[in-house]
């Protein structure tokens, strides 16, 4: 069940309550990956502790490692990880035909050759609600094509036609109603294809619906246009989840569209290569200037890299290869996406959303408070 709370006045955005099998879940929200079942350098308990109450596994990987035959022996994935909260499922689609070799996908489904071994698999949309099934998520996501930025029109309306397709076998494929199914939007860069693929998934009357194939290295111009291209027929009182989005800036303006749900590495992958999110920009900690600053990353953050250790510290654990910055970095990041989160939500709530996302994003890029209380932001 979705439950829309509040609607801001004068945009999209709005407030609301996901309830899963596992726990209900407010939106706007935003969903670390946890790709094979972990946020990399974090626990599932540091995970629910700090506010997620959903993260996001890859159906794909799994797959491939540890294997179906391992999860099912503790009868779910949430079982296997011991996390507390729900999990969604991605297909694996995506992963299929960026990441796997010589796939090739028909009418039944798609053969791929493992990036690990080389070894040869066939997903049908029948067998991937099956493994997610088994893996008992609380979202699961259908087996859908990826054209690529590249495609032409004809391929992409072809490869549209399947994903279709596919959406139907999945939603007859299901056998466990409390087990939430989304549809994936595709459509490309067309405008006409995007609408009517919204259109046609809307009338399948899904969980949930996803928007896929965008923040794949187009415009911003572009990706926003497709976005609400997709956004103007799916159903209002249902959930709508922006599928590897995004940046800070990108999340507030895609709530402002009307979207509800997020997943993105830029947070954990950020930190790993050592850049933190802040309220007055992103910061690289490799930077020589911070070889001897006191000073924590950012000064009104509660996190607890922030509450105990200075840029110095982190920098110098940093270029000494230790894995305890990372860790660091990455508990900084998804610190500052849940408090922007937070902060969003209550902003739909009191009715200022719109002015808080400029002011968030104008101090994000200038690095200027002009007046404003900067804690707001955090």
């Amino acid at each position: 069940m979705f439950k829309i709370l509040n609607n801001d006045k004068n945009t999209g955005a709005r407030s609301a309550e996901l309830f899963t099998k596992t726990n209900s879940i407010e939106t706007p929200v935003f969903m670390p990956i946890g790709t094979l079942g972990t946020v990399k350098s974090v626990s599932p308990f540091e995970l629910y502790d700090e506010g997620f109450k959903i993260i996001l596994s890859n159906t794909y990987h799994l797959f491939l490692r540890p294997g179906i035959d391992v999860i099912e022996k503790f009868g779910s994935l949430r079982n296997f990880i011991n996390y507390k909260g729900s999990i969604l499922t991605d297909s694996g689609g995506f992963q299929i035909f960026s990441l796997a070799k010589f796939a090739k996908p028909n009418g039944d489904g798609v053969e791929f050759m493992s990036h690990i071994d080389g070894n040869r698999h066939f997903f049908t949309p029948e067998k991937v609600i099956k493994l997610q099934e088994t893996f008992d998520s609380d979202i699961m996501m259908p087996l859908d094509i990826f054209s690529g930025p590249e495609a032409s029109r004809s391929k992409a309306h072809s490869d549209l036609s399947i994903t279709i397709s596919w959406a139907k076998r999945s939603l007859e494929a299901r056998t466990k109603k409390e087990n939430l199914l989304f549809l994936i939007t595709q459509g490309n860069f067309f405008e006409d294809l995007r609408i009517n693929c919204a259109a046609a998934l809307a009338d399948l009357d899904a969980d949930g619906y996803a928007i896929g194939g965008l923040a794949v290295g187009e415009d911003k111009e572009i990706m926003f246009k497709m976005l609400n291209c997709s956004i103007s027929k799916l159903p209002e009182l249902k959930p709508r989840y922006l599928m590897g989005v995004g940046t800070p800036e990108d999340i507030l303006n895609a709530i402002g569209c009307g979207v509800d749900m997020f997943d993105c590495v830029l947070p954990t992958r950020n930190a790993r290569n050592g850049f933190a999110f802040t309220a007055k920009g992103n910061l690289n900690i490799k930077n020589a200037i911070y070889r001897d600053d006191t000073e924590p990353i950012d000064a009104e953050c509660l996190c607890f890299c922030c509450s105990n250790f200075s840029k110095a510290y982190v920098r110098h654990a940093f270029m000494s290869r230790e894995i305890f910055s990372q860790r660091l970095l990455t508990i900084h990041n998804l610190h500052f996406y849940e408090k922007m989160i937070l902060n969003t939500r209550k902003a739909i709530k009191e009715g200022y959303f719109e002015s808080y996302k400029n002011k968030f994003i104008k101090l994000r890029k200038t690095g200027e408070e002009h007046n404003e209380n900067i804690t707001q932001f955090l």
